[in-house]
């Protein structure tokens, strides 16, 4: 294992970061929403001038911006003004190269930017193609990878450490529009948390440093398509979800040791959606969204609450909730959606009252659902077109919204901030509509139609008045 560039990072500078659990109450449920962060001066000595390079002192942030779908696991950031509009020459206020090709989202610890990456090193060997069953669009790997996690400044976009936590020849390529590396970190503003599926599980110090590692296993995906599920950490407990053409199960550690805490075997073939936890009657589950079944398992303990049938093959998307009301959908063989009220499942809920509504028709596919205010915005598979409901009815908003300007997929989730929705596209494309008050009538209206020179599909981190978007060959800080 290697570390590079100088330590310090978010907690030097005279500052320290307070951070606590967030619960939001939103109905009969209440959602695990992330960190609360803020800056604070301690007694040390004011900083003398840094040198280039060093850490700067700490911006005040309300809410940072901790996973790939922000505080409240919404993808809506409460306090961010981010920008409108930009382009190559316009409010770019910095791109760093990023090394190897990457789907992981970043995320926000106080002054930092932190990616995770895959790039490949050393000669070119044979190309090696995958042999799992009904592979199909692969990409055979030829190179040795090295796994890292960064820290950029957000001030400057200087890299402020680099740790490199593995290098290896990849078992599995993946799906021609995936990438080697499309988990995303997350933090609870102690420490980093990221995980590279078969290349393990790591802590990592604010200022680089690993402070614990496990090795899960080898991770076998449905048609060699890759991995992608992303952790969460809620209340001292990192849980990992490990759905795959094996044994799957979901486990957690203990943060701060690392300690396996529960595990618990999982009836599921690959699935690639990150779990949420939400607090229901009183104590925290975790949900996770998959095939066979979606399912909220006790947060303490790991024991199964409940279980409800009613998705389909190739689960990417996760779930969101909104007054007690969970929603999840997919769409790969069959489209489906259903919002399941949460209080009082226990059980298999799959026919019960539990279950609100039910859709087969213009449900998500990879990007993730955007709930905003009362809002369910989410796209048509990957089409580049918006999906509008009402998420305690299943009824649709206004009609279809096509998003013009965008002219490939789209495999970011949609983000929201300052009343804009921010969508973008693979085609380095991204449209930004107006999302509507409560007083005003709802229409989307195109705010700006923006565009870069790289392709994207990790979703945006919105912080303060910065959006960073994170391509397959730079990652950009976007603010006037």
């Amino acid at each position: 294992m290697r570390h590079r560039g100088p330590w310090g990072e978010a907690f030097r500078q005279g500052r320290s970061w307070i951070c606590a659990s967030i619960w939001a109450p939103i109905g009969g449920a209440t959602v695990g929403v992330g960190l609360l962060c803020a800056s604070a001066a301690t007694n040390a000595p004011a900083p003398s001038p840094t040198r280039s390079g060093s850490p700067d002192p700490a911006p005040t942030t309300a809410l940072a911006w901790p996973q790939w779908r922000g505080p409240l696991a919404t993808g809506v950031s409460p306090t961010a003004q981010p920008p409108v509009a930009w382009s190559e020459t316009r409010n770019v206020r910095w791109k760093l190269p990023l090394p190897g090709k990457g789907h992981s989202s970043p995320i926000i610890l106080g002054d930092r930017v932190i990616v995770m990456t895959a790039a490949p090193v050393g000669e070119a060997q044979k190309p090696v193609f995958d042999q799992a069953p009904g592979v199909h669009d692969s990409v055979p790997v030829t190179h040795r990878h090295e796994y890292a996690v960064q820290s950029v400044s957000r001030k400057d976009g200087r890299v402020a450490w680099k740790t490199i936590v593995r290098e290896e020849w990849p078992h599995e390529g993946g799906h021609s529009t995936g990438s080697p590396e499309s988990h995303s970190p997350v933090t609870d503003g102690q420490a980093v948390y990221a995980l590279f599926g078969s290349r393990g599980l790591y802590c990592l110090e604010a200022d680089g440093r690993i402070r614990w590692r496990k090795d899960l296993g080898r991770m076998n995906t449905l048609h060699a398509h890759g991995e992608g599920s992303s952790p969460v950490v809620r209340g001292g407990l990192l849980v990992v979800n490990w759905d795959h053409e094996g044994g799957s199960f979901i486990q957690a550690f203990d943060a701060r040791t690392g300690d396996s805490k529960w595990k618990t075997a999982r009836d599921e073939k690959t699935s690639w959606s990150t779990p949420i936890v939400v607090e229901v009657d009183g104590k925290p589950q975790v949900i996770v969204s998959a095939t066979r079944r979606i399912r909220g398992y006790d947060l303490a303990t790991g024991a199964l609450v409940w279980e409800c049938a009613g998705l389909t093959d190739n689960v990417v998307a996760s779930p969101v909730v909104h007054q007690g009301v969970l929603v999840a959908g997919n769409s790969y063989y069959v489209q489906t959606m259903l919002a399941l009220r949460l209080s009082g499942a226990r059980g298999d809920v799959s026919d019960s009252d539990r279950v609100v509504w039910r859709m087969n028709r213009l449900t998500p596919y990879v990007a993730s659902p955007l709930l905003y205010d009362d809002t369910l915005y989410h796209l048509r598979h990957n089409q580049n077109v918006l999906v509008r409901l009402d998420p305690a009815t299943g009824r649709l908003r206004g009609e279809l919204l096509r998003l013009e300007g965008i002219r490939d997929f789209i495999f970011a989730s949609p983000v929201g901030a300052a009343g804009r929705i921010y969508l973008t596209g693979r085609d380095g494309t991204t449209v930004v509509l107006k999302h509507p008050s409560g007083r005003e009538a709802f229409e989307n209206a195109v705010l700006a139609v923006n565009r870069l020179e790289d392709s994207f599909s990790a979703s945006p981190a919105l912080v303060d008045r910065e959006l960073y978007l994170r391509g397959e060959r730079f990652l950009y800080c976007l603010a006037e």
